[in-house]
């Protein structure tokens, strides 16, 4: 390769070049094809990582988990119970330790100032995978999932964001998609959409690589000839009742039901969602959500959620490919 991501960090995109994400959705899709084929070369012997689990898991966890013993390496996990960081030891005195024991530490939790600390002491790779503030190894897997499924260079498709976008997913998408020259629509109520910083940020980069941005609170504008429709859950877990009721409210309106995918007037539009995804009554959270406010579905219908222009169960599949694609560029 003309170019070095060996010994770096993934905190988050903005730090990569344009360039740096195309080869690891380049190398993620290598490694997709020989996993397939059963001929995948391990590249990662001998090397041992660290994942620390502040905040719950599935996808992330399983993501690096495979990727790891698909390519020989060794893993330790670590969660809040199984470690001393932050309680009886600091947290730059654990990266520092862990910095002398592993080869590299994937952190999840919650703030982006933890996950920047690690890498400053623990001097080996560490990789983001989710804050509050960035969620880079997720929009990697989206990322290489409209390629599959666009069949056209990024530079080339649209995909509308839809619900809360002042958080980790939204701004996230908004840094991916600019990044990668892309048509990034974000549909949001005005005091849910990315901080106005980010957005200038992201406008002026958008100068260079030929993205095209727009931020509406109209969302049948939004969607119109969207190769994609994305969102999210639209509460957290924990967050207060008051929260939760005051949500729904204001994002009602975005919901991805069938009527909205028919508003991109493109007849093979895709659904898009990084899960966990309430669109039925199956899990407790959805009962609960019912039994408080009389609904059966939140930020997708369960029509849309199933049917045929889903693909969000290969966008979680890509977790894996694309975080394995991260480990190799940054440790073999």
């Amino acid at each position: 390769m003309s170019f070095n991501l060996r010994n770096r960090s993934l905190l988050d995109l903005k730090s990569f070049e344009p360039r740096d994400i195309r080869f690891l959705l380049d190398l993620a899709a290598e490694l997709k094809r020989s996993k397939y084929a059963g001929n995948e070369h391990p590249r990662l012997k001998g090397k041992n990582i660290a994942l620390i689990f502040e905040k719950a898991s599935t996808r992330t966890r399983c993501s690096f988990e495979v990727a790891v013993h698909d390519q020989g390496g060794h893993l330790t996990n670590l969660d809040s119970a199984g470690s001393q960081m932050g309680h009886k030891e600091s947290l730059k005195d654990t990266a520092r330790v862990l910095g002398r024991l592993f080869d590299g530490i994937e952190y999840r939790g919650f703030h982006q100032s933890v996950v920047e600390e690690i890498a400053r002491f623990s001097h080996v790779p560490v990789w983001n995978g989710l804050t509050d503030e960035a969620h880079p190894t997720q929009i990697l897997a989206d990322l290489l999932t409209m390629e599959e499924f666009g069949e056209k260079p990024l530079h080339e498709l649209s995909f509308c964001y839809l619900g809360d976008a002042s958080f980790n997913m939204g701004c996230s998408l908004l840094v991916g998609g600019t990044q990668m020259g892309m048509d990034v629509r974000i549909a949001a109520p005005a005091d849910l959409q990315p901080p106005a910083e980010l957005v200038a940020q992201m406008r002026e980069l958008a100068l260079t690589t030929g993205a095209r941005i727009s931020i509406e609170t109209d969302p049948l504008k939004a969607v119109a000839g969207a190769d994609f429709l994305y969102t999210d859950v639209w509460v957290s877990m924990g967050e207060p009742e008051a929260v939760w009721k005051q949500r729904i409210e204001q994002l009602l309106p975005y919901q991805v039901t069938a009527s909205l995918m028919r508003a991109s007037g493109k007849p093979r539009t895709r659904f898009m969602h990084c899960l966990p995804a309430f669109h039925n009554l199956e899990t407790e959270v959805g009962r609960q959500v019912h039994e408080r406010h009389g609904l059966s579905e939140l930020e997708v219908t369960d029509e849309v959620f199933e049917s045929e222009a889903s693909i969000v169960f290969t966008q979680a599949e890509n977790r894996m490919h694309t975080i394995k694609a991260v480990l190799v560029a940054t440790l073999a």
